[in-house]
């Protein structure tokens, strides 16, 4: 039986994009700039790819929600609410992936790589900004619970359709539905992406979109850098390695402009 060594390379390249991704996603985040576009230059279709990372990087928010579930539990007293709302958009948006053509879909991954890159890059400030119209507007009323809950459905259904930039989003939905506690933000947002995906990785698996080989590789690289980064992530400066993040999401979204 002759070795596949083209193969084991891609498996290879996926890996090592997983292990950089799940060290980038303990430090500062950004890790899909690294795991989708890896995806890509292996050989996966646009659509599948997308699929494949939304499933390698579910078991990062998992986990991630089950370290901070007290958090989870004492910031909302609607989870029931929460969950089935973030499983009824990824499943919407999963859904609305499915059904776009894939020269579309083609066409649209720049423009989405350079939403998520300007959210990393100015969701600080914008969480920021959020925070002080919340502090002077409070909408504790059924109207602004209504309007609240739309919104977290809407990143949901951003989160089934395009898995990258998805913890940047959420922080911002949290920020304007009034939170404050980081650590509660922190949990909630691991839920709403955890809860997203598993929705649209459902949808995935019975259309047959994901890459299964491909995938597992880039899950064990971002399982293994997740781990090891945990425990050195206190000695290495964030904002360095954020800065890093920025540089690369726009030289990797400029290259997509490029090629298309």
């Amino acid at each position: 039986m002759q070795l596949d060594w083209s193969l084991l390379l891609d498996w290879l390249i996926l890996f090592t994009a997983g292990v950089s991704g799940g060290v980038l996603n303990s430090i500062a985040g950004g890790g899909s700039f690294i795991t989708f576009p890896a995806l890509l230059f292996a050989g996966v279709p646009p659509i599948a790819a997308n699929a494949t990372n939304t499933f390698a990087s579910c078991a990062g928010y998992i986990s991630g929600a089950y370290a901070l579930r007290h958090e989870i539990k004492s910031g909302t007293k609607q989870l029931k609410i929460v969950i089935t709302l973030c499983v009824v958009g990824g499943g919407i948006g999963a859904f609305l992936l499915l059904h776009t053509p894939e020269a579309l879909f083609t066409q649209s991954v720049p423009w989405l790589l350079l939403f998520a890159a300007l959210l990393f890059t100015f969701g600080g400030t914008l969480n920021q900004w959020l925070k002080k119209l919340t502090a002077k507007h409070k909408h504790a009323n059924s109207a602004g619970a209504l309007f609240s809950a739309l919104m977290l459905l809407i990143v949901c259904v951003y989160g089934g359709y395009f898995n990258a930039g998805l913890g940047i989003v959420t922080l911002s939905y949290l920020a304007l539905a009034g939170y404050t506690n980081i650590n509660v933000m922190n949990g909630i947002k691991l839920l709403v992406s955890a809860c997203a995906s598993l929705a649209a990785i459902v949808f995935f698996i019975v259309n047959g979109s994901i890459d299964w080989p491909s995938g597992i590789a880039v899950l064990f690289g971002t399982l293994v850098g997740g781990y090891y980064s945990a425990k050195i992530s206190r000695r290495i400066p964030q904002q360095y390695v954020r800065t890093t993040v920025i540089i690369a999401s726009f030289l990797i979204t400029a290259y997509f402009f490029y090629a298309n």
